[in-house]
């Protein structure tokens, strides 16, 4: 079977057994901070498992793309090298929220596995591990199943604590586990290895496929295990490694998927296709690099960004050691897309956008590499001995992305050798300000434990009475609230929206008799209870209460107008830039609008004017802005576009504007674009590799702009003597004349430098017999310096020349070497050393350099530096 069809036989299996078929989530877990990406199936129904959500349905099957190239689970140095480690990978799974256990999980496996109407593997082959106590399991595989007793293998804590094993499955540190059961196949002995739980057992002939978990506790941070209200079934099998199986070979890279993009990866290197390690690499990095971009990451130097950046970086390097030249990598997206854009069509839909993007890393990291050559070039130039320092390799490696193993050829060539524990000491300091530094983790105990949800009538009114059924001091639940407590209460229904989406929280009153609380802020909690945050500022507000509950309808209209219009933003990016364009956060406040999104480069202001007019066009056409509630597959066929970081539920609120923007939304939106008034840009600009940000107001807030820009026009014309129809032609004007007498004043620098030039050069001292000008020349910038300094170096023939002087304050240097000279003598090394000794820094190339610092009452001290130099040099 090819590995679509195992892929959509299990779906088939399971849907004939109950379960819902659900989509692969993004590669970039929503809401979810203890994730750096999404690595199992499980992680889209984490809420499921933990309570804090309910779904239509109690059992689910889905094949989910995973990454494990960063943070805690992290296969990136293996991949190439072994027979089953890859970035990407897809996890097979069928879930249980609170319905079926053990015995239907384990049964549901074996006759998918061993059905001549599935995959018919024959039951002799394969092996089943359980957790050392879980009798339960173990009694359901040998009595029920009927597993041969000496295939069975209990594993216990194997590493090094309670519940540290293999067959006992954690979602963190805290969280939902429980004892799982492994299903390992025998590829027979003529493959090298053990069973499960041997001395041998990482060799190739038993492999696990298949995972079933069976979620029984939720793990505090102090280590108690609680029992779960409803135990769940999470399973996960590899597409690749059971396809491995079923054809009959012994690594994922043979498989049918594998062997396309292999063959496509030797078609445009340029190289024979031989099953070698370096083509592996590249042949799998393409996949996690494609889904990664599909999913909105862009390289970058920081988070899931760098991670990508460095697979992409690898796969170019392990490329050029098979023979390729220039941008190749990029070139393999449409490989990709032609081998799984069935079944995953964002392939196919964003591959020119996924080629960009690969290109431009990849010629990056061509001049990334030029320039790290440099750096080791001059590092090697000061080498004492023959071992090149682990700081060094490190520096080279961390802060320029040069291969370790490049450094090591290098060093190779030159009959040099690599410190590695250097190295690797300093690896780990970086791994360890990483852990240190990282957000990813959270207690899932220390949640706002809030009983019942909040009904939200906020899209049909603005005020309605609820009875307040919580109320919390900081963090703690309270029975009461006395005047000028600041606190959380929470309503049975209320109007306030709940910050989410971008979208700020409502702001306005709770009223009672004699009880007046200003809310400031409304949140969600995790079980859906709306949080309003203020203070009480008269009576007294007591558990079970009934109150009246008033927004801010002013401010909750201006913060309609705004969330409307970034709807048309996002949608005119998208028209203006391409589809490539995603959401990557918003702030939608009352005053003004921020939105973020992916693009690769500044938008122009030509395209920034287009967007603008695109959106004021629909702004005037007055659409009717409608919603209606339908389920997620309805409206994506519809076109609609889900936000970033937002989590959906089986039913979702679609919004249009005409036919110009449909997404899902759970938002508070004008009635008619028309409402919005005005749409004016305030600020366009990048926030970090690949993503930009758009500020933009609104409504009276965009005309008071406009008016404000106006008045600035006035002012500046008053200023210039003219008008504002007449100011540009001024500013031209004036532009010009400035530009003539800066060109004046460096003609007359430059002969004033010339005229000292031969003063200077009659100065030049001989030591060894080399011309040797040490001098001070005070306020010329370092252009004029270095100017000065290549006339020097006409008149003097062969020389050594280091020029200082002061200006407004600080020190310039320029030093000169001639062409004759730089083998034994760099104008960049005698700079460092003068710059070092004024409090400064620079380099340059080795006949000249240019540098400067702070400390000018060293700068003859530093000029006097040079003779001893050129002296140890001789």
């Amino acid at each position: 079977m090819k590995s679509a069809q195992i892929r959509e036989a299990f779906f088939r299996f399971f849907e004939q057994n109950g379960h819902t078929q659900v989509a692969s989530s993004s590669l970039i877990p929503a809401n979810d901070p203890t994730l750096l990406f999404t690595n199992a199936g499980m992680n889209q129904f984490k809420d499921c498992f933990l309570g804090l959500e309910k779904r239509a349905y109690q059992r689910a099957v889905s094949s989910q793309k995973c990454v494990r190239a960063g943070g805690k689970h992290n296969d990136l140095e293996n991949v190439g090298y072994t027979a089953r480690h890859h970035t990407f990978f897809e996890m097979l799974g069928n879930f249980s929220f609170g319905d079926y256990f053990k015995r239907d999980a384990i049964h549901f496996a074996w006759t998918f596995l061993t059905s001549p109407d599935w995959l018919a593997l024959p039951k002799d082959k394969l092996w089943i591990t359980v957790y050392a106590n879980d009798d339960e399991a173990y009694a359901i595989w040998a009595d029920e199943i009927g597993v041969p007793k000496e295939r069975i293998i209990r594993i216990g804590d194997n590493k090094g604590a309670p519940y540290a094993s293999d067959n006992f499955w954690t979602m963190g540190d805290t969280g939902p586990c429980g004892p799982c059961s492994e299903i390992f196949y025998d590829h027979g002995a003529e493959v090298a290895g053990g069973p499960p739980g041997s001395a041998e057992e990482d060799g190739d002939r038993y492999i696990e496929i298949w995972n079933l978990v069976f979620m029984q506790f939720n793990r505090s941070a102090d280590g108690s295990m609680d029992p779960l209200p409803a135990p769940s079934v999470d399973t996960g099998m590899g597409l690749e490694r059971i396809s491995a199986v079923l054809q009959r070979v012994h690594s994922n890279y043979e498989i049918d998927l594998f062997q396309s993009l292999l063959n496509a990866a030797a078609k445009v290197i340029g190289c024979t296709q031989q099953g070698q390690a370096s083509l592996k690499v590249v042949a799998d990095h393409i996949r996690s690099c494609s889904f990664l971009i599909a999913d909105g990451v862009l390289p970058s130097n920081e988070g899931r960004g760098y991670v990508l950046r460095r697979i992409i970086r690898r796969a170019c390097r392990h490329g050029h050691k098979l023979g390729a030249r220039g941008a190749f990598f990029y070139q393999l997206a449409f490989a990709l897309a032609k081998e799984m854009g069935a079944a995953y069509p964002q392939l196919i839909d964003q591959q020119a956008h996924i080629e960009r993007v690969l290109q431009a890393e990849e010629e990056q990291f061509s001049k990334t590499l030029e320039q790290g050559l440099k750096i080791l070039e001059q590092d090697l130039a000061d080498l004492k001995g023959t071992e090149i320092p682990g700081e060094t390799v490190f520096k080279l490696y961390d802060t320029y992305g040069f291969p370790y193993d490049l450094t090591a050829d290098i060093a190779r060539e030159r009959g040099l050798t690599l410190d590695e524990a250097g190295f690797e000491r300093e690896m780990d300091a970086q791994r360890e300000r990483a852990r240190a530094a990282s957000s990813f983790g959270v207690d899932y105990t220390r949640l706002l434990k809030v009983e019942g949800t909040t009904d939200f009538l906020g899209y049909q009114q603005n005020a309605a009475s609820g009875q307040v059924i919580g109320l919390f001091v900081e963090g703690q639940p309270v029975e009461q609230l006395s005047e000028g407590q600041s606190a959380i209460v929470v309503l049975s229904q209320t109007p306030f929206y709940a910050e989410s989406g971008g979208q700020v929280g409502d702001c306005g009153l709770l009223t009672g008799q004699g009880l007046r609380f200003e809310v400031r802020d409304c949140s969600k909690s995790a079980s859906g209870a709306h949080l309003h945050h203020g203070v009480l500022t008269c009576g007294s507000l007591t558990l079970g209460q009934t109150v009246k509950a008033q927004i801010d309808s002013s401010l909750r209209q201006a913060i309609a107008l705004n969330h409307s219009a970034t709807h048309l933003l996002h949608a005119a990016l998208r028209e203006v830039l391409g589809a490539h364009v995603e959401q990557k956060g918003s702030r939608v406040e009352s005053n003004r609008l921020r939105f973020d999104f992916s693009h690769f480069e500044a938008v122009s202001e030509a395209e920034l004017a287009q967007i603008e007019r695109r959106v004021n066009q629909q702004i005037r056409q007055n659409h009717a802005v409608t919603t209606e509630i339908t389920d997620m597959q309805t409206a994506k066929q519809r076109g609609a576009q889900a936000l970033f970081g937002e989590k959906y539920g089986e039913k979702v609120r679609l919004l249009s504007m005409g036919e110009f923007s449909v997404e899902l939304c759970g938002g508070t939106h004008v009635s008619r674009t028309g409402d919005i008034g005005l749409f004016k840009i305030q600020s366009e600009g990048g926030i970090a590799a690949g993503i930009r940000r758009i500020e933009a107001v609104t409504g009276q807030a965009a005309l008071d702009w406009v008016d404000s820009l106006q008045n600035q026009l006035k002012q500046l014309a008053a200023q210039l003597k003219t008008n504002p129809a007449s100011l540009e032609g001024k500013l031209t004007a004036l532009l010009e004349k400035q530009q003539a007498l800066e060109k004046q004043q460096e003609q007359l620098s430059a002969q004033l430098v010339s005229h000292a030039g031969d003063a200077l050069a009659a100065a030049a001292q001989v030591i060894g017999g080399i011309k040797l000008l040490a001098a001070r020349v005070d306020g010329q910038d370092g252009k004029a310096l270095a100017l000065l300094a290549e006339q020097l170096k006409n008149k003097l023939g062969s020389a050594v020349i280091l020029l200082g002087g002061e200006l407004s304050g600080k020190v310039v240097l320029v030093c000169a070497v001639t062409a004759d000279l730089t083998t034994r003598i760099k104008a960049g090394d005698l700079l460092k050393q003068a710059a070092a000794l004024i409090g400064g820094k620079g380099g340059g190339r080795p006949e000249l350099a240019q540098g400067g610092g702070t400390d000018v009452s060293k700068l003859d001290q530093a000029l006097a530096l040079a003779a001893p130099f050129v002296q140890e040099r001789l």
